[in-house]
């Protein structure tokens, strides 16, 4: 190559390198690769804005480690998608292996763009090579040294959590305590001792008028008057989950994405809907913390939560609110908003950001999960669109009373002392659990459950359950492994409980 090639091309040229490996591949093979192919086309590693690979690649280590000390979000596809695309250096043995002729160029091509370099191989005397890359160009999006204060740092050690490529996206926390009725549920989130007393009365009042058709105008004003908003920007739903689907079939997109860990309902109803979704995986170093710029500009339709399920994070309605674009979907999830004392950092009510929806659920803080009822907040052309999706009569009459009867200054009442109450429940936990050096809490943890590291977790949930307390397990969060747990906020004599019980399982796990 000669010499005036090699230098590096930095302004405008934002940069994609699609990677590929073998199992077992390390994170400096990967990173060796990538820096020597960049070295050697003379372009900036600055201009790296992400890495992308195939979905059974994901939670490959040598790969989620070289994004990570790149400081670039790792985005990924299906390997069908991916098969689609034409490649210059494709092989039918990588297709056979992975179902796509070229796992590097392929991803690195799938978000469009110009090819720079076609794929190599790393190699190294006596073994076949187990990394491969390719790079493109692609102007749409923003380079990495546009989007941070300063360059990258690359750690010296990175900790990767071992993660399996596919996750249970259908796993959720009651499947902890389905068919044993005596364990102590910390696996699901719904608040203990609920519904109230005056709810259930009002519940059961309603079901002298269930001959009549629902009629949910009543419930629907309540809700926009609750959050200060006009009825046609308020969508009743069964539930958070139904929403979900609404906006996986309804909405016109093309490039979803989910934020993880997180509640995995949103992917898998995308998934479900046909969509290819792509991933920003946040990371446990970082106290699993959003940084907007880790999202592709190119994205049309971006779901998180707020307070996220199950690391907790709080993220500031800030942050979030710079994900918000002219011809982006912001899907917030607030479900468990309300358990926060003073609804902090709430984006519900808010007009002002183009392309925002929030999901509310009722199920959590008010025990209704077998009642169904939850809402969207949206402009009223998203509104029209979910319920043109929806079927006739989606929301039972029992669970409109329950709505109306949630949104009543009363009822906010309770939850607000609800959420006072269980942030000092948390913070009990949080002080028993820092007792032990074996377990490191996600912290500062803002919502009604907590997310633990231990190792040998899988172990400790089964000794857990053996002692009577039923944990729910992480590694079915895309982004997690074995070794997480989440546990739900309960009162300090339950607590007291399952602090002593689990130091009997780690005890009986280290012998």
């Amino acid at each position: 190559m000669a010499d005036d090639a090699r230098i590096p091309q930095r302004a405008g040229a934002p940069l994609v390198v699609g990677v590929g490996a073998s199992k077992g591949v390390s994170v400096d093979e990967v990173l060796g690769l990538i820096d020597a192919t960049l070295s050697d086309a003379g372009l900036d590693p600055l201009a790296v804005a992400e890495l992308a690979t195939v979905d059974g690649k994901l939670a490959e280590p040598g790969i989620v480690g070289a994004a990570r000390k790149l400081g670039v979000p790792l985005v990924s596809y299906a390997a069908d998608e991916l098969a689609a695309i034409t490649v210059p250096h494709g092989s039918d043995d990588v297709r056979a292996a992975v179902g796509t002729p070229s796992v590097a160029e392929a991803a690195a091509l799938a978000g469009g763009g110009e090819l720079l370099v076609p794929k190599r191989k790393s190699s190294a005397a006596g073994r076949a090579a187990m990394a491969t890359c390719a790079i493109v160009r692609r102007p749409h999006l923003r380079p990495f040294a546009d989007r941070r204060d300063g360059p990258p740092t690359r750690s010296e050690a990175m900790s990767l959590p071992a993660t399996e490529a596919q996750h249970d996206l259908r796993h959720h926390g009651d499947a902890e305590v389905r068919d044993d009725g005596e364990l102590t549920d910390l696996a699901v989130n719904v608040r203990t001792g609920t519904p109230p007393a005056w709810l259930r009365e009002r519940v059961a009042d309603s079901l002298t008028g269930l001959a009549a058709y629902p009629d949910g105008r009543s419930a629907r004003a309540a809700v926009a008057a609750r959050h200060g908003l006009a009825v046609d920007r308020v969508l009743l739903t069964a539930g958070a989950a139904e929403a979900f689907v609404l906006l996986a079939r309804a909405l016109t997109f093309r490039h979803p994405l989910v934020v993880h860990p997180q509640f995995t309902e949103p992917e898998a109803a995308l998934r479900d809907a046909g969509h290819e979704v792509r991933r920003v995986l946040l990371r446990a170093e970082d106290g699993f913390r959003l940084d907007p710029a880790a999202v592709p500009e190119e994205a049309d339709l971006v779901v998180v939560g707020n307070p996220t399920n199950p690391t907790s994070v709080l993220h500031p309605a800030r942050t979030l609110a710079e994900l918000a674009r002219p011809g982006r979907t912001l899907v917030v999830d607030e479900a468990f908003l309300d358990a926060v004392p003073g609804e902090r950092e709430a984006l519900a009510g808010r007009t002002d950001l183009p392309g925002l929806v929030v999901l509310r659920s009722l199920t959590k803080t008010w025990g209704l999960a077998g009642l169904r009822i939850g809402y969207v907040l949206a402009d009223p052309e998203t509104i029209t669109a979910l319920q043109r999706a929806q079927p006739l009569w989606p929301v039972s009459t029992p669970a409109l009373v329950a709505a109306s009867a949630c949104m009543e200054p009363r009822a906010l009442a309770e939850a607000e002392a609800a959420a006072v109450r269980g942030a000092s429940d948390r913070a009990h936990l949080l002080a028993g659990l820092a007792e032990f050096e074996e377990v490191t809490v996600v912290e500062p943890a803002e919502g009604p459950f907590v997310l633990v590291r231990i190792e040998g977790a899988a172990e400790v949930r089964a000794r857990l359950r053996g002692l009577g307390f039923a944990a729910r397990r992480g590694d079915t969060f895309p982004g997690l492994g074995p070794e997480w747990l989440r546990l739900a906020v309960r009162d300090r004599a339950t607590t007291n409980r399952f602090l002593q019980a689990l130091d009997q399982a780690l005890t009986l796990t280290t012998r």
